[in-house]
């Protein structure tokens, strides 16, 4: 039961590291716009972030398999 209690938190930390950053590099202030590629006197990025990519977001997705391996090897204990 542990291991799937476990395996459970490692999934869910997984989709929080995987959801957390693409949230904060958006555009905060200003227009509410995407495509908006001029930043009116702040401090942000001119061009919004990129989504998730496999070579930034590799953490995330291993701890998503980490907790699904050990929710399955709890499961056949």
């Amino acid at each position: 039961m542990l291991l799937i209690w476990l395996g459970a938190l490692c999934i869910v930390g997984g989709v929080l590291l995987l959801a957390i950053p693409p949230i904060w590099r958006g555009r905060l202030s200003g227009r509410q716009s995407r495509s908006a590629v001029i930043a009116n006197g702040t401090l942000e990025p001119r061009q919004p972030g990129a989504g998730l990519r496999l070579k930034t977001s590799w953490p995330g997705f291993a701890l998503i398999a980490v907790g699904a391996l050990l929710m399955l090897v709890g499961a056949m204990i």
